[in-house]
């Protein structure tokens, strides 16, 4: 039995897009929605049983006769395997086709100890929680990776990171499927929350730009419902836009002035350092905030206004429907927020701030794993890959 020539309309993996929705059909409707014969609906739908993309489900109702056998898509007909590399800790999870996690593991796991030691642990994780679900390699389609730094999407490599030693331009996705031989899809951690955080809160705002807040700042950027970019992946790096207020203050990259150096966590600590306050870290400025200090409320509220001193060139350059504030500073909560509404509502034209939402995170710590498990699904879902996946399945048997 072969398939339709790949990537053609009306391939087992183009039908298979049909079968995502969630809901059950009919071979009549499947046949109606493609325009192809029923014998050829047939052939592809025992194609799709065979390798348990899809199941059938409790028969529709009749109008006489036998009734019509239906099917949907079976989520656990594959998994996948996501991860979230962060700059200090490391997460691995297993999800089903629909992005619901199954498994999932954390540890401490610095970037800086080089991509073989992390991406070891990275595989060892996840073949310890595939065992743990009963699930083997064979079982995963694809594997999503989140980096902290610039990815050539392209390539899977990492360019010019500056926490990440050793990494620049590693082949990731080569390494990766030395161990484990599946599609593997690597991009920065940024753009994959605003995957995971699309996919969680806002699944019909094709207009949404996530900005994280934490060592660093950075933003993804979604627009007509596609991930942007940029020409070389660069695309919302918005931690090094300079800031007036901030003319002389130095940032590490080399320049003065950046929103990165004024109002991300270590900067805030600094700030609070310099008035005499013991701060380390951002996450003793969020403690601080949630004990009530006065100095570190402001100190948030003003990084706040410096955010949004940026998102207004966002706003009227881009026309989001929501700004959604995440990374680990976003846990201060309504105080960042309130700087960043301030500004951005008050300075963008009413049209743009109309219906315009300025939120925090809802996926919260687990955006960039769900986001990574949505990258890796939809790639190995997207109907030309599914289809010459099939083929070669059944060609093997």
């Amino acid at each position: 039995m072969t398939d339709a020539p790949t990537g053609a309309r009306g391939s087992v993996g183009h039908l298979f897009q049909l079968l995502r929705d969630g809901r059950p059909h009919t071979r009549a409707e499947l046949a109606k929605a493609t325009g192809l014969a029923r014998s050829t609906i047939a052939a592809r739908v025992d194609q799709l049983l065979t390798l348990g993309l899809i199941v059938p489900v409790a028969d529709a109702a009749s109008t006489g006769g036998r009734p019509p056998s239906q099917f949907a898509l079976n989520p656990s007909g594959r998994v996948v395997v996501a991860a979230d590399l962060g700059a200090s800790h490391a997460t691995v999870a297993i999800t089903d086709l629909t992005g619901s996690v199954v498994a999932e593991a954390t540890d401490r796991m610095p970037i800086a100890n080089g991509p073989e030691t992390v991406l070891a642990w990275m595989v060892d994780a996840a073949r310890r929680l595939l065992a743990g679900v009963g699930r083997d390699e064979t079982a995963v389609a694809a594997i999503g990776i989140g980096l902290p730094g610039p990815v050539e999407f392209s390539t899977g490599r990492p360019v010019n990171p500056p926490i990440m030693p050793g990494w620049d331009r590693f082949d990731v996705p080569g390494w990766v499927r030395e161990h484990i031989d599946v599609p593997v899809l690597v991009d920065n951690d940024v753009n994959i929350s605003a995957l995971g955080e699309r996919s969680v809160a806002w699944p019909g705002a094709d207009d949404l730009l996530f900005v994280k807040v934490a060592t660093g700042i950075g933003a993804g950027v979604v627009s007509s419902g596609r991930l942007q970019r940029g020409a070389q992946g660069i695309a919302g790096d918005i931690g090094h836009v300079r800031v007036a207020r901030g003319s002389d203050v130095p940032c590490s990259c080399g320049n003065t002035g950046c929103l990165e150096a004024l109002a991300s966590g270590p900067a805030l600590a600094r700030t609070l350092r310099a008035s005499g306050i013991a701060a380390e870290t951002g996450d003793d400025v969020v403690e601080l905030v949630k004990n009530g200090s006065l100095e570190a409320i402001q100190a948030v509220r003003q990084a706040g206004r410096d955010i949004g001193e940026m998102l207004t060139v966002a706003v009227s350059l881009l026309n989001p429907r929501v700004i959604v504030i995440g990374g680990s500073m976003a846990r201060v909560g309504e105080h960042l927020l309130a700087g960043i509404r301030e500004v951005v509502y008050t300075r963008s034209m009413p049209l743009a701030t109309e219906r315009l939402a300025i939120a925090q995170s809802e996926a919260g710590a687990r955006a960039a794993v769900l986001g990574a498990s949505m990258l890796a699904v939809e790639h190995a879902l997207e109907p030309e890959n599914l289809s010459t996946k099939i083929a070669a399945a059944l060609s093997a048997r």
